[in-house]
């Protein structure tokens, strides 16, 4: 086995997805102190204000546990892949639309990140 172990990988891993979630977050209420945000008065929108530096680290944590969670789905059906396709590689192209359905996890975290920050 090799110098990293899984073990060690995996807290490398968390450690970083932790930081960078703190770093977003944190980005977020500097944001949260900026001037309000004000929209046409004629599309009968009303003035968007910036308070609550919360919903910054709600699209923080959810970007970085879709991404996570996406990440490690598309590692495990991937390598599962992989091996199914070394032993009979006429089903490659159907086993890999479920590295695909991975992917969507971090889509789906995407999508509600965007519906956060736009309050819909």
């Amino acid at each position: 086995m090799s110098k990293l172990g899984k073990k060690n990988v995996f807290s490398s891993a968390l450690r970083l997805a932790v930081v960078m979630v703190f770093a977003v977050g944190f980005g977020g209420l500097l944001l949260a102190g900026t001037e309000p945000v004000e929209a046409s008065a004629e599309a009968g929108a009303a003035v968007a204000s910036a308070s609550g530096g919360a919903i910054y680290y709600a699209i923080a944590a959810t970007m970085g546990i879709a991404s996570m969670s996406a990440a490690y789905a598309v590692g495990k059906i991937g390598a599962a892949v992989m091996g199914a396709a070394a032993e009979k590689p006429e089903i490659m192209g159907k086993a890999i639309a479920f590295v695909g359905l991975g992917e969507g996890i971090a889509l789906f975290g995407f999508l509600v990140s965007l519906f956060l920050i736009f309050r819909i």
